[in-house]
């Protein structure tokens, strides 16, 4: 059973509310509908006018049953949403008019949404930057309570591939922090490792990666792994973590046997941390297209409640694959 399939099943067990901004966008009108007719939610909520969402909808020849559409201009629920943001942002200066206007947004009205618990989770991106998404989720929805940080992370699927679990890895962070310090590298990882679990359905063993294992190289960026693996051993002292080391020392039994023959993370690592946006991103990209693999993300991590962020270039199957893995994300 392929990646996919194994999340899609897990969602069908256990489907929730998903809630979609950017509602007068065709394709995702598509894959709310394809979401419904497939049950993988109970509740579906496009955001928009409705005048736009039926166009959208008569576009892509949906019928919208079984889709909640909601305009945040005219909702019932955007005065009380104005009044809670208020309260989150008037410490940054921001004025109860600016509340309003900012409620009415989409995005803003969807991660508001998410944070009172009335949707599960949100994606968005088809139309919107990356940035703007990030920006609606980390000032609304926030991070998670033990977490100072949001990050990002790639499910990386290898075909043919015995290391990791079973071809599968978590790589972060390819697409959120550039260059993390000690501390934030640290959150980045123990963020992964709950990805871990919760994507690949197996105990991450997290293998905070660099030129360096145990001492081989010298340098700042030796440095700052190494303190980072300090911290986050006391941030997560049950996580099987280990570092410095290099990449295939955290992946190859034979290599990481001969070099860190103490370790509990050399030879068996499923969950590799990057100590920079620069060589995350490289290596995410070099083994999809070196190994013909399947790369899932940049998945948002370290939130309070699940968030997800789309490309612009995204077909309706792709909006689709993110609403099931956001709610895999909540489990």
């Amino acid at each position: 059973m392929s990646f996919m399939q194994k999340l899609r099943e897990k969602v069908l067990k256990n489907p929730g509310k998903l809630v979609l901004p950017e509602g007068s966008e065709p394709r995702v009108v598509q894959a709310a509908g394809d979401l419904v007719e497939q049950k993988l939610v109970t509740e579906l909520t496009l955001l928009g006018k409705e005048e736009d969402i039926r166009k959208a909808a008569t576009e892509v020849n949906l019928s919208l049953e079984g889709i909640t559409c909601i305009d945040p201009e005219q909702s019932d629920l955007h005065d009380s949403f104005t009044d809670e943001y208020f309260e989150l942002r008037k410490k940054k200066g921001i004025s109860r008019e600016d509340a309003a206007a900012a409620m009415r947004t989409v995005l803003n009205f969807g991660a508001m949404m998410v944070r009172r618990d009335l949707m599960d989770g949100m994606v968005a991106g088809s139309v919107h930057a990356t940035a703007d998404v990030l920006r609606a989720a980390i000032t609304i929805v926030g991070p998670a309570a033990e977490m100072k940080i949001v990050s990002s992370c790639f499910a990386m699927i290898v075909p043919n591939c015995e290391y990791g679990a079973g071809g599968a890895f978590i790589y972060a962070d390819c697409g959120a922090v550039p260059d993390p310090d000690a501390e934030q590298l640290a959150y980045i990882a123990v963020a992964a490792g709950k990805s871990c679990k919760s994507l690949l359905d197996t105990e991450p063993v997290v293998a905070m990666l660099s030129f360096s294992t145990r001492g081989s190289g010298k340098g700042p960026g030796v440095d700052k792994v190494i303190e980072a693996t300090q911290i986050a051993r006391t941030i997560a002292p049950d996580l099987c973590l280990d570092g410095e080391l290099q990449a295939d020392a955290a992946i190859l039994p034979s290599v990481g046997a001969k070099k860190a023959p103490d370790s509990p993370v050399a030879g068996k690592a499923n969950t590799l941390i990057f100590p920079d946006l620069n060589s995350g991103n490289i290596a995410y990209k070099l083994t999809e297209r070196l190994t013909g693999g399947e790369a899932y993300g940049p998945l948002i991590q370290g939130l309070a409640k699940p968030v997800n962020d789309l490309s612009r270039g995204c077909k309706a199957s792709d909006i689709v694959n993110v609403g099931i893995i956001t709610q895999v994300q909540r489990m």
